[in-house]
């Protein structure tokens, strides 16, 4: 049994719940979301597991997952990046970039999170790392110029998540685009 952290619309500790009933009823609680960039600006992307509950298949941040029970930020950030795809960083290596709030629902679920986003620069090699199964079906890298053409032409095959998306693209922008 996963237990969360509840929290109210600001963010404040309001109780704790297990994690099916957090989306049942549409809770807020912290997620938190890293993506990976080398130094050639390619993100590393995880395809969701066929067996996830929510977006199968789908691609997705490098890593993100919910924070537990009194996780700090950092602390969930750098659990679920060795989790999923087995990168192990300090915590000074996280870069925070921002907070996102999110609110979906479809027919199984109401979700409402905020999300924490970092950024890891560091230059990894795919055939190195760790995947989870039950988490992660495949990872690949992909330029980020590219990426923001999947996420502008709303390609089926990426999870929704628009504004960490804009988020993370400003920041590569700045940092490798040359003109």
């Amino acid at each position: 049994m996963e237990l969360l952290d509840i929290l109210d619309e600001k963010g404040n500790k309001i109780g704790i719940k297990e994690r099916d009933e957090v989306h049942k009823d549409g809770d807020w609680h912290k997620v938190a979301f890293i993506f990976v960039v080398n130094d050639k600006g390619e993100i590393i992307l995880q395809k969701r597991s066929k067996d996830k509950g929510s977006n199968p298949n789908k691609w997705t941040a490098s890593a993100s997952g919910h924070l537990a029970v009194g996780d700090t930020n950092i602390q969930g950030a750098r659990r679920e990046l060795e989790e999923e795809i087995g990168i192990t960083v300090k915590e000074d290596e996280l870069e925070y970039l921002c907070t996102v709030k999110e609110q979906w629902c479809d027919e199984k679920r109401k979700i409402s999170h905020i999300a924490i986003v970092y950024l890891l620069f560091k230059n990894v090699t795919i055939g190195e790392l760790t995947l989870q199964e039950e988490e992660v079906a495949e990872v690949k890298y992909v330029n980020y110029k590219d990426f923001e053409k999947m996420v502008q032409e709303k390609n089926e095959d990426i999870v929704k998540h628009d504004e960490i998306y804009a988020e993370v693209l400003k920041v590569l922008h700045k940092k490798f685009d040359l003109s």
